[in-house]
């Protein structure tokens, strides 16, 4: 079976080669992913996932694997900033508080969809004024949801998770290892 990566993230590579993987080809797809009145973050993300799977067209011998991560404090969901204010916004929000990275994930093959979701809890440092001003200015928060990576520069900010590391950074190993299994894609090996 042929991978296909339905993203454009340099992370979700970086992560699918650390599975052994390399996606035959990548298509993100084009879907509207604004946020539903009234919808719950775990919701939303596992919403995403399965519709941008569904937008990817694949040929029979082709698996697709699409991920969406959101950060959510509280019931208020995190996309990715639109600009450095924002960026700010949700730096200062997150700021001495817990929240959640949820990483929803679909697979599919053919007509079958295999999907799965995981949620962690960070922890962030009180932030002062030169932390975020420092970061903002590194451009790190680009692109990323909540306005961080906790494996860039971020990472100095957050003292304790709990949860999957590689899912905080979008595309939780373990999970997405046996929804490929199961796709076909992985092949479950014998110990030696």
């Amino acid at each position: 079976m042929k991978l296909v990566l339905g993203s454009s993230s340099p992370r979700r590579l970086e992560l699918l080669a650390q599975l052994g993987l390399t996606p035959t080809a990548v298509r993100p797809p084009d879907i509207d992913e604004d946020v539903r009145k009234g919808e719950l973050p775990r919701d939303y993300v596992k919403r995403i996932a399965f519709e941008k799977v569904n937008a990817v067209n694949a040929a029979d011998d082709e698996v697709v694997l699409c991920a969406d991560t959101t950060v959510a404090l509280g019931r208020r969901i995190m996309g990715k900033p639109a600009d450095a204010a924002e960026a700010a916004q949700f730096l200062f929000a997150l700021s001495g508080r817990r929240h959640k990275v949820i990483t929803a994930l679909a697979v599919k093959r053919g007509t079958q969809v295999w999907t799965k979701d995981v949620q962690s809890t960070v922890a962030f440092k009180q932030l002062s004024d030169a932390d975020v001003n420092a970061y903002l200015a590194s451009d790190d928060w680009r692109g990323k949801a909540g306005g961080y990576a906790i494996q860039g520069l971020a990472g100095a900010f957050i003292p304790w998770i709990n949860g999957s590391y590689t899912g905080i950074v979008g595309l939780p190993l373990t999970e997405t290892a046996g929804l490929l299994t199961a796709a076909g894609v992985l092949r479950n090996k014998d110990p030696a």
